[in-house]
């Protein structure tokens, strides 16, 4: 191929350039298409119109091809050759940041960006090509690792502690919006490190949904837990005793203490409150009841509903010292999954309405999979002694 000759008028094209309403975009088409001339030309070995022994096919014309960046949109007419095809090496590098594109909407999705608000970001950066549709279909990539993390087989041979708890947000489903429960349930191994164990959708909280997850999780190799924390949903304490006879359940401290104080007035919410937390900091159960006696005695005249429901529900809430061993803070309330739920509230708020279960289930479930990840290489949520005690206290 014979050496062509460089006779631009760089001075005039810059004039040009800035005669354009988009100086930058107009410098960079001009490049685009002077770079597509030569890689055809090295291509089939030959310039436009040359004679060459060397030649092996011939262009054929132009094809329009569209072409997003940060300058802004280009349209730009791509060579046509007859045999082998041809394509922009810098097409092809294109699709190489699209694939990066769409991992980070994927970890902008995740992070509770708004898919209006990745458009936007995409527009900022010169790229019109993207819709809202595309960055939900770019999305549903994360389908395929949440399923895998949502069935996959259990690491540990057995997990001593559960914590169960549900998450509810609004969904749009069947031609409605419903509030939507996705369950959820973490363990501590053996090891002590904790693990998100499931992540299950339910239209509701019932007997049947909680039997199904714990079956469900039986199946991926769960074997009987010695201790189950939880709030007191009838249904899943009904859960609980049918598919784990013989576990422990813990009532979460928290939530008890909730449903007392709403039937104390509020004048004497305070003290009532203050004697409360009081029951809850021995760490010997003869004296965590005996300050629950004295606290019905002092208000069952005044607050009868707030000392009958203590009453009722006292035993459940102290479950937990009958495991001395175990970090009473932890496993004497949900307080860890509390806070797990106010981070996905936190970054679900930005969706507001989900447009499908599905969607849902995902966020939530890319979400807990990074918490999962951090807790495996972070120490022990519980000493391995503690729980240790446990299997001699069961033998």
């Amino acid at each position: 191929m014979a050496q062509s000759k460089n006779t631009t008028n760089f001075e005039g094209l810059l004039f040009q350039f800035m005669d354009s309403p988009d100086p930058m975009l107009s410098m960079l088409e001009w490049l685009c298409s002077r770079m597509m001339e030569a890689e055809v030309s090295s291509k089939i070995g030959a310039d436009k119109h040359e004679q060459s022994q060397e030649r092996t096919s011939h262009r054929c014309g132009f094809r329009p091809r569209r072409l997003d960046t940060r300058v802004g949109t280009m349209y730009l007419m791509v060579p046509k050759v007859r045999s082998g095809g041809y394509i922009p090496f810098f097409v092809t590098e294109r699709k190489r940041s699209e694939a990066a594109l769409i991992q980070v909407i994927q970890e902008a999705y995740v992070q509770g960006v708004s898919t209006r608000k990745i458009e936007k970001l995409a527009k900022s950066l010169g790229i019109e090509g993207i819709s809202r549709s595309q960055v939900s279909e770019m999305t549903q990539g994360l389908n395929e690792q949440a399923e895998e993390f949502r069935n996959r087989p259990l690491t540990s041979n057995a997990y001593p502690v559960l914590w169960v708890d549900a998450l509810y947000e609004k969904v749009r489903y069947a031609g409605r919006v419903v509030s939507m429960a996705i369950l959820l349930v973490c363990g501590v191994s053996e090891e002590g490190k904790r693990e998100v164990l499931a992540i299950e959708p339910m239209l509701e909280e019932s007997r049947e949904s909680y039997k199904q997850l714990f079956e469900k999780l039986k199946e991926r190799g769960l074997t009987k837990p010695s201790l189950i924390v939880s709030d007191a949903h009838k249904g899943l304490v009904a859960a609980i005793g049918e598919c784990f006879p013989g576990a422990s359940w813990q009532r979460c401290k928290v939530h008890f203490m909730r449903n007392v104080l709403v039937h104390v007035p509020h004048k004497e919410k305070e003290r009532f409150a203050g004697l409360l937390k009081g029951i809850w900091m021995t760490a010997d159960p003869a004296t965590a009841k005996q300050r629950a006696r004295d606290l019905a005695d002092q208000y069952r005249e005044k607050c009868p509903k707030a000392v009958e429901t203590l009453e009722e529900g006292l035993e459940d809430a102290l479950t937990f010292l009958a495991f001395p061993k175990l970090d009473a803070r932890k496993v004497s309330s949900n307080n860890m999954l509390e806070r797990l739920n106010k981070e996905i509230l936190r970054r679900t708020r930005v969706v507001g309405i989900f447009p499908n279960p599905d969607s849902y289930l995902r966020l939530v479930t890319v979400y807990l999979m990074e918490y999962s990840e951090d807790w495996s290489v972070t120490r022990g949520y519980l000493s391995e002694d503690s729980l240790k005690s446990l299997d001699k206290q069961a033998a």
